[in-house]
């Protein structure tokens, strides 16, 4: 499968299906673009689907400048992976942090989103203190991943104990720079969403089910769908049930909005 070097720094993708709307899926904190194996033919089928692993994950480089690894960097790295495969506008998805990334992505390129597929996220924090919190988190998440290494991953959910990563240092970067938020600048945005946007989550990722519901309340004319029985990783825990959700959704998207 092909990388992109973006500024010095490979990044793993791939392409599967070769007619269609483009659709980019972006994957979890500490999970990698297998997580979407499950999805990959049904999305195929009348899509082009790219996959791709986030800086610091997988088989996308490391690099050792922590400066290299942010909101921002991710948010450019997504728009040079349309531009690599030709695609001036896509459907834009992702779970976690991926959804979160994806709602920057259309704060900062409105113009290159035709619609939003936002799962197991949370959209940031209006409040500083909440942020603080989670940063903390964050920052205990990438201090584990530099003392205990990347057999951490043994305990996370699914996505993440499926994962093959090279580089724990990788994650931990990952952690300080990109899972970590700086402001409210992306939760602000939800109202100023003008795309089809569906929110999915799964009933027991009870971290996420209030994010959920704000969202969907927030993004105008948003669609909400809760996968039963599934935990943080819907797709994975649930592929059936999280498939025919998603292609109900991609198939009632009108043509006009979804020709990349």
């Amino acid at each position: 499968m092909p990388k992109l070097n973006r500024v010095g720094v490979n990044l793993y993708y791939e392409v599967h299906g070769d007619h269609g709307p483009v659709v980019l899926l972006t994957h979890g904190y500490s999970a990698t673009a297998q997580m979407w194996s499950g999805q990959v033919d049904v999305i195929a089928k009348d899509h082009r689907l790219i996959t791709w692993d986030m800086r610091g994950h997988g088989q996308s480089d490391s690099p050792d400048d922590p400066s290299l690894y942010s909101e921002m960097h991710t948010v450019a790295d997504m728009a040079a992976l349309l531009d690599e495969v030709g695609a001036p506008r896509a459907i834009i998805g992702g779970l976690s942090l991926g959804g979160y990334m994806s709602l920057a992505f259309n704060r900062v390129h409105p113009d290159r989103v035709n619609a939003l597929l936002i799962i197991d996220t949370g959209p940031g924090y209006k409040n500083d203190e909440a942020r603080a919190g989670w940063n903390k988190t964050s920052l205990r998440t990438a201090e584990r991943y530099e003392t205990e290494g990347l057999g951490l991953l043994s305990a996370g959910s699914a996505e993440r104990r499926t994962a093959k990563h090279t580089s724990a240092k990788g994650l931990a970067l990952a952690a300080r720079g990109m899972l970590t938020q700086r402001d409210a600048g992306v939760i602000t945005s939800l109202p100023d969403i003008k795309v089809p946007s569906i929110v999915i989550v799964g009933s027991e990722d009870t971290p996420f089910l209030a994010a959920s519901d704000y969202m969907a309340a927030k993004i105008p004319g948003a669609k909400k769908a809760i996968i039963e029985g599934a935990g943080h990783a819907a797709n994975i825990d649930k592929p059936e049930a999280f498939n025919a959700v998603l292609k109900d959704f991609l198939s009632g998207l009108a043509p006009a909005k979804t020709l990349a």
